[in-house]
């Protein structure tokens, strides 16, 4: 059977949440950081979201690669602005930027945002 992206992504959360609750120290602060970094500003967030996308599928994070995915969605990315930002990380990183794509095209696929 293969990988679920969306059972992936879920325990991802479930494991964050449990790190942040017994590591408050570091949690909040990282979280406040993000929440700095990725608000709207000269760049909007869905934007910076596309970029963490390629950063994370061209260092090959699978929990950033989906994290990041949906951060994007959440913000009104659509389907072809998520594949447009995973062919630069193609561009970048070639067959293991087009391996790490798979993967969100998988996602969206099990999100239902994919018909094919």
């Amino acid at each position: 059977m293969l990988e679920s992206q969306m059972e992936l992504r879920a325990e991802n959360g479930n494991n964050a949440a449990i790190y942040k609750k017994l590591m408050p120290e570091v949690a909040e602060p990282y979280s406040a950081l993000n929440q700095e970094v990725y608000k709207d500003g000269m760049i909007s967030g869905k934007h910076k979201r596309l970029m963490a996308l390629v950063g994370a599928l061209c260092s090959g994070c699978r929990a950033c690669i989906l994290f990041q995915c949906d951060q994007a969605i959440e913000l009104g990315a659509g389907v072809d602005e998520i594949l447009e930002a995973c062919a630069v990380a193609v561009a970048l990183r070639g067959t293991m930027g087009m391996g790490e794509t798979e993967r969100v095209v998988a996602y969206l696929r099990e999100r239902g945002l994919i018909t094919e």
